[in-house]
């Protein structure tokens, strides 16, 4: 399975993504020359700041009291008086230049992204000589290793350098090219319309993030030269090129100057090891590494092979979601790139994965709490890829010692965040000291939101440990800030103010505001947060009281209300939005990726519908990607996959459809610009169609579209512990297999009463009418078959 092209990159969002969760590269696969656009995941600019604002509970005091008074636009303005900085924003690293002395009349020409290898690779022909490329990121060893070769020998002459856009220098010590710099010490979003350009502090006495990358070689004949100018290989047949990097970052409480890592040691020791084995040892690390993850699922929608050899920018310009292949590609990219940007050890994902060439980033390529960096983690525990969950778990952990401060500031007990964090772990509102908008600043109900990573994680695994340890006690500590962060309103209800719906307006007799109170989003988010922790007090057997109050509190939240369009409200009152079509569903949150809404509330599980309907099926990369999941949710297949022709919809440049998602030549999401969610996000959402578990049972090929009649998919995952192999045609299912990871008990949805027949050592399975529910027991390590219509259950080992 490969992204494939018959020629260079002339984009950026053309080049092709490699990544061992902490380095990062894009290669464009130039001819004469060729780039390797390079990222190094702790490369962000600032260092850490305090959010200081004495008077934020009178504010807050304030603000409240105006939402009582229904000045609405008022409490947006004062809510200005209690934002902090923005965000710092992630770096791009620098460049490998290749010059070759080859000219660039050139034939044959691909490049190509194999995913089932996690290899990047060019070929093309000049006169009778075929040259070859082969790059990859290694996870084991800590490199980005590059292979080149001339098919006849001493043919390859080059010279390589090293450049970046960031305050730095060059040097080499005889056997490497060095590059060291530092990042700038503040850098305003570029969405702010900041007229501040970047600040750089003064050597040896900033606060910034210092880096070094180092390249070195070996070869088989030739020469080699390293210099002034660069490292100089002549006449050689094939060449091994090893670039490491590492940065002083320590940790988002620790000075990356005072207490900073000694970025040149970890540079020096990851290239002095990779240098010291051979390029198939280095080689086989990685596959043995990088297969022993992507290979666990495998999909196949019975497709046609002949369109895998055309260029897939073709392809996706021809035939779009038509081509079942290319839905295959872009759901394993979605895996791909998640094992490239997130991996143990790695910072998480931001909002470009670990890709980045801006030092003015779109959105700071920072982390969006309120949808974008939660999307960007829902297919690691379904599609089996729990280990790469990680980063974002332990950022979390992070983000609540960070949020402690937060929440005193607001006088509230455990851990807050807002919408926006950087690699410090900012939990302030980050709106630039009150530059920003309400509408996106105000949410510090982010804890809620993260805490749900933490459940999933335990969900799937059923991993008791983690949950007592390490899960629990930072969503017990969310739960806190949420319940002295809830007031009663005139009813009786507890509800959150200020509030507010991201990222949409909603209109006033005025004008139009952001701020009320309790958010169908905010009471979405609590809901499930509370519900989280009443379970894992019961699975723990501990904090019966804490799990009471919880009970009583969830008991009083605000409900969900219908509004006159027979929608789920957005709001409180029945608000008109400012935009019907708003790319967020924040309150949707309920439906995908929570699940509060379901059949068992038919009345609410409706009004979603009509919702998503007045929504409509356009939007942004991202959107798209979520409107899907939550079609899987709501049993509509065919919407979603209507949506998903969509979003294989390629886009050639930002400009182009600001405001249409799609895909890029690389099949990079297009928000536009580039996001990874919307890859992240759709990859999660194929699996919502053919396999739901957030019921407490599990439903095998819940939405499958009309358009996917015959197919197949192994190794997904299902909460319980179980993972799952799948087989339908002519869109009934005729064959799954249950694996179970712990044992336990397995509840399985069937299309309704059937007649089971017990074969081998079977436990014993019985049927109850609710849901048309299956139970049976399982053992850890065995595997139990289902025939057609659920007719019978075999277990094997």
């Amino acid at each position: 399975m490969e992204l494939l092209y018959n020629k260079p990159s002339k984009e950026w969002t053309d080049a092709l993504p490699i990544g061992n969760g902490r380095l990062g590269a894009m290669i464009f696969g130039g001819v004469e020359t060729e780039t390797f656009q390079l990222n190094e995941d702790t490369l962000w600019s600032g260092s850490k700041q305090d959010w200081k604002c004495p008077d934020a509970k009178e504010v807050l005091g304030k603000i409240r009291e105006l939402v009582r008074e229904k000045q609405y636009e008022k409490a947006d303005l004062l809510s200005k008086k209690i934002m902090g900085p923005y965000t710092e924003s992630y770096m791009p690293l620098g460049l490998i230049k290749l010059i070759f002395e080859h000219g660039n009349l050139y034939h044959n020409y691909k490049r190509s992204l194999d995913l089932d290898n996690g290899l990047a690779i060019v070929k093309y022909s000049i006169g009778d000589v075929v040259y070859t490329r082969e790059i990859f990121a290694s996870y084991p060893d800590q490199v980005i290793c590059m292979r080149l070769k001339s098919s006849k020998q001493g043919m390859l002459t080059f010279h390589a350098k090293l450049d970046s856009l960031l305050r730095h220098r060059t040097d080499f010590d005889g056997s490497k090219l060095i590059i060291k710099g530092i990042a700038p010490e503040y850098s305003a979003p570029n969405h702010s319309n900041s007229p501040n350009p970047l600040v750089y502090g003064e050597p040896g006495e900033t606060e910034a993030i210092q880096f070094e990358g180092q390249l070195g070689a070996t070869l088989e004949d030739g020469k080699l030269i390293i210099d002034n100018d660069g490292l100089h290989i002549i006449n050689a047949t094939e060449v091994i090129l090893y670039f490491s990097a590492a940065t002083s970052f320590n940790g988002f409480n620790r000075s990356p100057n005072r207490q900073g890592k000694n970025q040149s040691e970890i540079a020096s020791g990851y290239l002095k090891k990779a240098i010291w084995q051979s390029y198939r040892a280095l080689l086989d690390n990685h596959l043995y590494d990088y297969k022993s993850l992507f290979n666990r699922v495998i999909i196949d929608l019975d497709t046609e092979k002949r369109n895998n050899q055309l260029p897939t920018d073709d392809r996706i310009q021809r035939f779009g979601a038509k081509d079942k292949g290319l839905i295959e590609l872009l759901f394993q990219y979605g895996r791909y790139l998640m094992i490239a940007s997130s991996r143990p050890g790695s910072q998480p994902a931001n909002l470009q994965g670990i890709w980045n060439k801006e030092t003015r980033p779109p959105w700071s390529s920072n982390y969006t709490l309120n949808i974008n960096a939660p999307m960007n983690y829902w297919l690691t525990e379904s599609s089996s890829l729990p280990e790469c969950h990680e980063p974002f778990i332990q950022f979390i952990h992070s983000l609540a010692e960070s949020g402690k401060r937060t929440a005193e500031i607001y006088g509230a007990r455990g851990w807050a965040v807002h919408h926006c964090t950087d690699i410090w772990c900012q939990t302030a509102p980050s709106g630039g000291y009150g530059e920003g908008e309400a509408v996106w600043a105000i949410w510090p109900v982010g804890c809620a939101w993260m805490s749900q990573h933490l459940w999933e994680h335990y969900s799937f695994s059923q991993d008791k440990k983690f949950l007592l340890e390490k899960a629990y006690p930072i969503m017990k500590a969310a739960a806190l800030f949420c319940l002295d962060w809830l007031i009663e309103d005139e009813e009786g209800n507890l509800v959150t103010a200020p509030s507010t719906s991201p990222e949409n307006l909603f209109k006033t007799d005025s004008g139009f505001a952001a701020i009320s109170y309790a958010s169908t989003m905010d009471m979405a988010v609590i809901w499930d947060l509370f519900k989280n922790c009443i379970e894992s007090t019961r699975i723990l057997g501990m904090d019966e009281l804490f799990a009471q109050e919880l009970e009583a509190a969830r008991s009083r939240l605000y409900p969900m209300k219908i509004g006159k369009y027979g929608q789920l409200q957005e709001w409180f009152l029945d608000f008109e939005e400012e935009d019907p079509h708003h790319r967020h569903s924040a309150h949707m949150f309920g439906v995908y990726p929570g699940r509060q809404i379901t059949k068992d509330t038919p009345e609410f599980y409706q009004a979603a519908k009509t919702s998503l309907n007045r929504r409509g099926d356009e939007g942004t990369g991202w959107s798209l990607a979520w409107k899907i999941g939550l079609w899987a949710r709501l049993g509509d297949g065919n919407r979603a996959y209507r949506i998903l022709s969509r979003l294989l919809n390629l886009v050639e440049s930002h400009e182009e459809k600001m405001h249409e998602g799609g895909v890029y030549r690389n099949l990079f999401d297009a928000h536009p610009p580039f996001q990874i969610d919307g890859n992240f996000g759709v990859t999660a959402a194929i699996v919502e169609l053919l396999l739901q578990s957030h019921e407490g049972f599990i439903r095998l090929l819940p939405s499958l579209p009309d358009a996917w009649p015959n197919g197949r998919i192994k190794g997904i995952r299902a909460r319980g512990g179980f993972v799952i192999d799948l087989e339908w045609k002519k869109h009934q299912l005729v064959y799954a297999e249950i694996y179970s990871e712990v044992g336990g008990t397995c509840l399985l949805q069937s299309d309704g009463p059937v007649s089971l027949k017990k074969e081998g050592k079977t436990a014993t399975v019985t049927y109850q009418e609710k849901n048309n529910i299956i139970r049976f027991n399982t053992e850890k390590g065995k595997r139990y078959i289902i025939k057609q219509n659920a007719a019978t259950i075999n277990e094997n080992k």
